[in-house]
């Protein structure tokens, strides 16, 4: 074939940074097979689906069987029952929104990935290090793209100090993934006041919110002045344990426009070109999970995820190694002891305590020399996998 590329795919990294991790543990598995691999790597979930949720399901899936109660296509923007349960769902943070502002789709990686299409030329200001889906998108897209470096000495919490005075598309996670750090009110208060000042926008990452236990934001939109600058992009994979059920939500409010465009009104065009919609099943397994009920259960198991994070994080304080999260959070992000690189620290954790996490230089370049372990591992898994790096480190 002659065909024109898209030549943007050659200036991402060949291999999925979560792919090159589960390529290696193969490897060692396949060489030896009969050692337990304790994996605290991919931030996928462990605990089942609520009952009420499975029940919500099941009930859908069966009206689907039924002449009378079957269903079609589903509308772009998602069912008004689930519209109206996020509605409610943020209502409780006393943020106000219209069903019109929500956007229903299959998850967050997907929104945050296709998002872009709506943009034009202006440059993308990233985070470093960084959830790999902002930055992959916005170089297939073929944006500009500058950092602002997460660090020690500031928490992994960037801030705007030091940014050129111009517009941006600016990404913003919080908890943040993969450092589990989280803004206070302040933090959040100076991005928002920098986009309103240069005429940026904020896509705002919120994906782990339900895990925030303290006074920090849930939403952008509980900061002042943000339904005149940001997006924001949810998802029920953490939150309810949707990893492969698959539902999440873009708010973007009626007013948000640029140049005197409607960003709603782009985003509504690109969705009903582009997707079809979340089933009816899975939209009323959201409502459920989105119920009091259901929140009840989200947040039972959320607690026992943070409580594998917290015996994570009391063994790095034991051991006096630096790290962030862990509290708000289901990352814990470190620092590699003896200076080791990330890849290093990673086969070494893997071949001597049969242990995997992440390597922090897969997220960017403030990444080297850090590493990722998550607390979504089994109870008796993180027991374990802790009294083992114990005697490593």
């Amino acid at each position: 074939m002659k065909i024109d590329l898209n030549g943007n795919f050659s200036l991402i990294k060949e291999n999925y940074l979560f792919s090159e991790v589960a390529k290696k543990v193969k490897a060692f598995s396949a060489e030896n097979p009969s050692v337990k691999v304790i994996r605290m790597g991919i931030g996928d979930v462990t605990l089942p689906l609520s009952p009420v949720v499975v029940s919500a399901l099941k009930k859908a899936s069966e009206e689907m069987g039924v002449k009378d109660t079957f269903r079609g296509y589903p509308p772009e923007y998602g069912y008004d029952f689930l519209r109206e349960a996020v509605r409610a769902r943020y209502a409780e943070r006393g943020v106000a929104l219209s069903v019109d502002e929500i956007f229903v789709s299959d998850g967050a990686k997907s929104d945050l990935g296709n998002i872009v299409d709506i943009f034009g030329s202006t440059d993308a200001l990233i985070p470093d290090p960084v959830y790999p889906v902002y930055l992959d998108s916005n170089i297939l897209h073929g944006s500009r793209v500058s950092f602002v470096n997460g660090t020690k000495e500031n928490g992994f919490l960037p801030t705007p100090d030091g940014v050129a005075k111009k517009p941006y598309v600016i990404y913003i996670c919080s908890p943040n993934n993969p450092t589990g750090a989280v803004y206070d009110k302040d933090g959040l208060k100076r991005w928002v006041s920098f986009a309103l000042d240069t005429g940026s926008l904020i896509i705002f990452d919120s994906a782990y919110e339900a895990f925030i236990y303290g006074d920090e934001p849930h939403s952008i939109f509980e900061i002042e002045g943000a339904e005149d600058c940001a997006i924001e992009i949810c998802s029920l994979s953490k939150t309810a344990g949707f990893t492969g059920t698959r539902c999440g939500w873009t708010i973007i409010k009626e007013g948000l426009s640029s140049c005197g465009v409607n960003l709603a009104k782009l985003w509504k065009r690109r969705q009903a070109t582009k997707f079809n919609g979340v089933s009816y099943p899975v939209q009323r397994a959201a409502e459920a999970a989105l119920s009091e009920e259901g929140m009840r259960a989200c947040r039972k198991n959320i607690g026992y995820y943070l409580n594998n994070a917290k015996t994570i994080a009391a063994l790095l304080e034991k051991k006096g190694i630096f790290f962030t999260g862990g509290v708000s959070s289901p990352y814990i992000w470190l620092e590699c002891p003896r200076k080791m690189g990330s890849w290093e620290f990673f086969d070494y954790l893997l071949k001597n305590a049969n242990v995997v996490g992440t390597p922090g230089e897969g997220f960017g370049e403030m990444g080297k020399g850090y590493f990722r372990l998550t607390a979504f591992s089994s109870e008796e898994d993180t027991v374990e996998a802790v009294a083992r790096l114990d005697k490593l480190l």
